[in-house]
């Protein structure tokens, strides 16, 4: 399925939707040029390393240049194929200019950012000693769907289903579109716990408790943070 949301009036520029889509492009672009073993170089640097942030939060060095916790971050703008940052990319610019309308630039990029770190804890929960990478933006993104399904539940989503060299689509609100979707990740959240994954989403490495987690972390931020705020002029 493909979603394509109608549209909804917004009264500033998205900024920081765009920015952070084209930051994840610039990086993933960069990433392409590299050699597999450059590229495996680089996700054990900037993505996180469940194994090696533990060690950090319990006082252990591991001799890495870029402290483990800075992966929290960095990990936010890596990906692992194609689909990965297609599909996160799609997303983020469907929901993500409304959100951050609501919330106005600086507040929408500390919630982008504050839901992939915690989406990103969430993951590394139940993967503490695990040394596989998890990197992506997915975690943030499900952040800024779970405060869209509270703010504009009603939104219809335009769903595209490809049917051969065709098209079907259909509207379903958003609540059921976003909310089938947690709950499909929340599933496959407890389905997984005891399956080992690769990096990335072509390897059929899938993070679903950084999604899970993201979708409920961003329903609690964004109200905190002025989802529900009258529209008027942000920054």
């Amino acid at each position: 399925m493909v979603p394509l949301r109608d549209d909804n009036p917004i009264s500033i520029t998205p900024y920081v939707t765009y920015g952070i889509i084209a930051i994840n492009i610039l990086v993933f672009l960069f990433q392409i040029t590299l050699t597999p073993q450059q590229l495996d170089a680089f996700f054990e640097l900037f993505a996180v390393i469940p194994k090696e942030l533990t060690a950090n939060f319990n006082g252990i060095s591991i001799g890495q240049p870029v402290p483990e916790w800075w992966t929290l971050i960095t990990s936010q703008f890596l990906h692992g194929g194609f689909l990965h940052i297609a599909g996160n990319m799609l997303f983020l610019w469907i929901f993500g200019n409304n959100v951050e309308d609501r919330l106005g630039h600086v507040k929408f990029l500390v919630f982008y950012l504050s839901c992939g770190i915690l989406a990103a804890l969430a993951q590394w929960y139940f993967s503490y000693n695990s040394m596989i990478p998890s990197l992506g933006a997915s975690g943030a993104i499900a952040g800024v769907m779970g405060a869209y399904i509270l703010r504009f539940p009603q939104a219809q989503v335009v769903t595209l289903i490809p049917l051969g060299f065709f098209f079907w689509t259909f509207r379903v609100p958003a609540f059921l579109f976003l909310g089938f979707w947690f709950v499909q990740q929340a599933f496959y959240s407890f389905a997984s716990l005891s399956v080992p994954t690769n990096v990335g989403m072509e390897s059929g490495g899938i993070a679903y408790w950084a999604h899970a987690g993201g979708f409920i972390f961003g329903a609690v931020l964004g109200p905190v943070l002025g989802l529900f705020r009258p529209t008027q002029t942000r920054f």
